[in-house]
């Protein structure tokens, strides 16, 4: 087994509210190997922004640990965390977030640009990752020109551009109608897999999440896995300990 690209150890995050502090987490651990898809769920609230964004070096934990291929970056300053986040995260959420006067491969192109990327580099390689999201013939428009379902694909897209470790998603079918989330939440894992990333879905979706190699569910600020669908069926079907003789 190789070394994890992702080990968290103890991530405890809490707010103050008024004289009372609210623990969010408390106390996540878990490891992801290279290539795998995991999904996050559980209620409003729960804190799965949050982990996501402690992940993503977006938010600080008050303590515990991210380790991502071997660099701990819970203790990094401002910009070694933004460096972090555009050479080796992936972002989505569930707006999309383009920007209104770039085209679709511009959108895509841009964290190359601000990476060092070179011009013809990025260019090509925006062109095939759009092309992989089927949206090869839609190269020049603007977001205003294209439906939601292929605004959330240019995002899917514009993720992958730097060749990050991770790729987080958040809600990214959250604003979308039932075919559409079908469509990009399928493109998303389809990716995920071609380009072998590291792939962590926060979503409300149950076919979204059922797609997913491993499953947990945020409950009281705990990570709990959530056992594959034969192995939980199994479980349902022992006899309680009232049963027993």
């Amino acid at each position: 087994m190789s070394d994890p690209i992702l080990t968290v150890n103890n991530i405890v995050k809490s707010f103050a509210s008024g004289a009372e502090t609210l623990f969010i987490l408390r106390g996540v651990s878990f490891t992801l190997e290279k290539g795998t898809t995991a999904a996050i769920s559980g209620q409003s609230g729960s804190g799965k922004s949050t982990l996501l964004n402690i992940l993503g070096g977006l938010d600080r934990c008050d303590s515990g640990s991210v380790i991502v291929t071997g660099q701990e970056i819970t203790g990094l300053a401002e910009s070694g965390l933004t460096s972090y986040r555009s050479r080796r995260v992936g972002f989505i959420f569930q707006f999309h977030y383009l920007l209104n006067d770039f085209t679709a491969l511009e959108n895509v192109m841009l964290p190359g640009y601000m990476a060092g990327m070179k011009k013809k580099a990025a260019l090509e390689k925006g062109r095939a990752l759009l092309a992989d999201v089927n949206l090869e013939d839609r190269l020049s428009h603007f977001p205003s020109q294209l439906s939601g379902g292929e605004r959330q694909r240019v995002a899917v897209a514009r993720s992958m551009i730097n060749d990050p470790d991770l790729i987080l998603a958040d809600e990214p079918t959250g604003n979308l109608d039932p075919g559409n989330s079908e469509a990009v939440a399928e493109l998303l894992y389809a990716e995920a897999e071609k380009w072998g990333k590291t792939l962590i879905v926060v979503t409300h979706d149950e076919k979204m999440a059922g797609r997913a190699m491993l499953r947990y569910t945020l409950e009281g600020g705990f990570l709990i896995p959530v056992p594959p669908v034969q192995e939980a069926a199994a479980f349902r079907e022992r006899p309680v300990y009232g049963d027993l003789p």
